[in-house]
């Protein structure tokens, strides 16, 4: 029984010191061992975008992005997060991590200034169609960030038996009709290539709503589209399409609502709190008399700025008064008359 205990113990501290060894992922993204994948995607995302090389004037940015990059590439995997966990890094020597296009595949085509996801130049070898799909999105999930999972059903190609013509060009040929007498004719010229068919594969596909994005952004899955039986396949294309939302109205950064008070608060003043999109309350106060299409503005309560986080537009609210509908009896009517102290005069204008 004791040997069976000693050999556990040396095992545990063996694959402790294994872990041990290398880098610690996890302390690179700052995150817990226990970590989701979602937790993953954001510490990498916000980390990423900090020390890119084409961003940060870090002169250790590149060595700093390559780790994040490797951590990422690992612990979003199932399988090598458990070698990693069990083994270290040495465990996964004999897989590739080094982070090199991880952030391209990440951030796919959301347009970040470094060619991530973007097909760039002439494409020589024949493309597949693109496929255009609109994912309908509510603005809160905009304003505070959300991932989607679909499931792709995607047609590809593969071998099967016999050959076909492939890769046909046409060239001219010249050819003697007589004594004398030439023509030139084109001619199709062809390789043979295996035969090919189609096949539908079934793809998990995951994108990331980021805080601060605009309706119709898009992002792109390099490779995910239709497929092309001699070239490559196109790109399969998410465009992000916003939900009407029942308070608020975005305009850019800026959001807009409208709050109906009564008539006895647009007098004397009132105190509320909104909800806002994040669960979070927004305090509304006024202790002056409040007009009939009066706006207020409220800083920084707007959306946040996409690729900038701490900075937000404005929250701009317009008030309606609800009139009371009752009928007044003339006593009523002159203390109102009298408590309000206004005249009975009427202006007509033009521009209302």
């Amino acid at each position: 029984m004791r040997i069976y205990i000693l050999v556990f113990l040396v095992a545990a501290l063996l694959g402790a010191l294994l872990v041990e060894c290398g880098r610690d992922f996890y302390k690179i993204l700052g995150v817990s061992r226990s970590a989701t994948r979602h937790q993953i995607k954001k510490a990498y995302r916000a980390l990423a975008m900090i020390h890119h090389p084409d961003r940060s004037s870090d002169p250790d940015s590149e060595e700093k992005f390559h780790d994040i990059g490797a951590a990422y590439e690992v612990l979003n995997d199932k399988e090598k997060r458990k070698i990693y966990d069990e083994r270290g890094e040495e465990g996964l020597s004999g897989n590739r991590h080094g982070g090199g296009d991880v952030f391209s595949s990440f951030f796919g085509g959301f347009g970040f200034g470094f060619g991530g996801g973007q097909r760039q130049g002439h494409h020589e070898t024949p493309r597949g169609a693109d496929v255009l799909l609109e994912v309908l999105v509510t603005l809160e999930e905009l304003y505070n960030g959300e991932f989607v999972e679909f499931l792709r059903s995607k047609p590809v190609y593969q071998e099967t038996s016999g050959t076909r013509k492939c890769r046909c060009t046409s060239k001219m040929v010249t050819r003697q009709l007589g004594p004398g007498q030439f023509q030139m004719f084109p001619e199709e010229v062809c390789d043979s290539c295996p035969n090919k068919r189609l096949v539908t594969e079934e793809r998990n596909l995951e994108f990331e709503i980021e805080p601060g994005m605009s309706n119709g952004q898009q992002y792109r899955f390099n490779g995910e589209g239709e497929p092309h039986i001699d070239g490559d396949p196109g790109d399969f294309i998410v465009q992000i399409q916003t939900n009407k939302h029942v308070i608020f109205e975005r305009k850019e950064h800026d959001l807009y609502t409208n709050i109906s008070i009564t008539l006895r608060d647009a007098l004397t003043g009132f105190k509320m709190n909104l909800t806002h999109l994040d669960g979070h309350k927004v305090s509304v106060v006024k202790d002056t008399v409040t007009a009939h299409g009066d706006i207020i503005t409220i800083l920084n309560e707007g959306m946040p700025f996409y690729d900038h986080y701490t900075r937000r537009g404005n929250l701009y609210i317009t008030f309606e008064v609800e009139f009371p509908v009752k009928t007044f009896s003339p006593t009523e009517a002159e203390n109102i008359v009298t408590l309000l102290g206004q005249n009975s005069e009427q202006s007509a204008y033009n521009g209302l």
